[in-house]
């Protein structure tokens, strides 16, 4: 690994703001965030399972280790990455994973990636390897470097390393099926989300409500008791869908934008033409469609939240930003991270905005 982490120090030694690096795994999520600029910094031969203890629930890895064998290796303990990343990809790695801070169906009930990174190994755009975190929850003074770096597009730095919590496999799973307009589905999420259910997944689409519950059997039993509704024989293959945007729902209407609205659970249902797949109890909106991004921003602001552009559909306009518009006071936050990360701006320049 000594080589591969030279290779990386002579890489970033010879870039510049006019020969900027491009980090990147697989390539699986290059899609997401702004435009691809700069010489590719491939990270996948640095990779490997540096430690991983079961019992302490933490497991650290190198950055351009695949995601599958991280899930294999959980596996094995019946443990899991709580949090359900998605792969979107066969050689989804975990730098990849981290860069993005994308969740899965079960970040309503457990938190997000974000949540569950306890400490990295940087290196900067000097080419110095910097630690952040720890292996262990309880580790941070001052400034929590660890989870900034989750989302950031890599324009950072080099992820080297990830230590990460993780959490057993739940004992059972079911999936309750209830037929509800959106509306009454909003309602219901947010009623049941005040008690004591074991729920670890929901998703409304056409008028079908899909909740999922993780645990032991009794809790499993007294939930369904409550709720109601249809057991599911087997829904695996529907949250993995979700999780991985293979649903027929992602599908269905390439040509329009797919966009991301982030909202509070209890906004109503939002008035935009297209479809729309309510995930995370309401606070998780996707909707296809081809209204004009201001209309739609609009609409997410003045229900508390944000929208984000995640696939541009089959006509982009190059005139669309990807995020929602910063605050001021944020924008200046940002710009004052990247200013002290990463001054040359050598790293993913432009991935989370123009002036990123």
């Amino acid at each position: 690994m000594e080589q591969a982490l030279q290779e990386f120090k002579d890489r970033i030694a010879a870039a510049s703001t006019e020969r900027p690096l491009r980090i990147a795994g697989s390539g699986s999520k290059d899609w997401y965030g702004g435009p691809l600029r700069g010489d590719l910094l491939d990270t996948r031969a640095y990779r490997g399972i540096v430690a991983y203890d079961p019992t302490e629930l933490v497991i650290t890895v190198r950055s351009g280790t695949p995601l599958a064998e991280v899930d294999a290796a959980l596996a094995e303990k019946n443990q899991m990455l709580a949090f359900e990343p998605p792969h979107f990809g066969a050689g989804a790695t975990v730098g990849g994973m981290v860069a993005c801070g994308l969740s899965g169906p079960r970040r309503a009930s457990v938190g997000a990636l974000r949540d569950f990174v306890l400490g990295v190994v940087l290196m900067n755009y000097r080419g110095e390897v910097l630690h952040f975190g720890g292996q262990v929850m309880k580790n941070v003074a001052g400034y929590d470097v660890s989870r900034v770096l989750a989302g950031s597009l890599g324009t950072l730095g080099l992820m080297l390393e990830v230590s990460l919590k993780v959490l057993p496999r739940p004992f059972e799973e079911t999936t309750l099926r209830f037929d509800m307009d959106q509306a009454t589905a909003l309602r219901a999420l947010n009623q049941w989300g005040g008690q004591p259910l074991p729920i670890s997944g929901s998703a409304w689409l056409d008028g079908v409500l899909a909740v999922r519950l993780s645990g032991a059997a009794a809790a499993l039993k007294g939930a369904r008791t409550r709720l109601g509704g249809e057991e599911v024989v087997d829904a695996s293959d529907f949250w993995q869908g979700l999780r991985e945007q293979t649903h027929p729902f992602f599908n269905a209407a390439q040509d329009a934008a797919l966009w991301r609205l982030s909202v509070p659970s209890v906004a109503p249902p939002l008035d935009l033409p297209g479809s729309q797949l309510v995930e995370w109890g309401g606070a998780q909106r996707w909707l296809h469609s081809a209204a004009p991004a201001d209309a739609i921003r609009a609409t997410a602001a003045a229900a508390g939240g944000h929208a984000t552009l995640f696939r541009a559909g089959a006509t982009p306009d190059a005139r669309t930003a990807v995020f929602h518009p910063l605050t001021p006071a944020v924008a200046g936050i940002q710009r004052r991270l990247k200013q002290a990360f990463d001054p040359a701006g050598i790293f993913n320049p432009g991935r989370l905005g123009p002036d990123l």
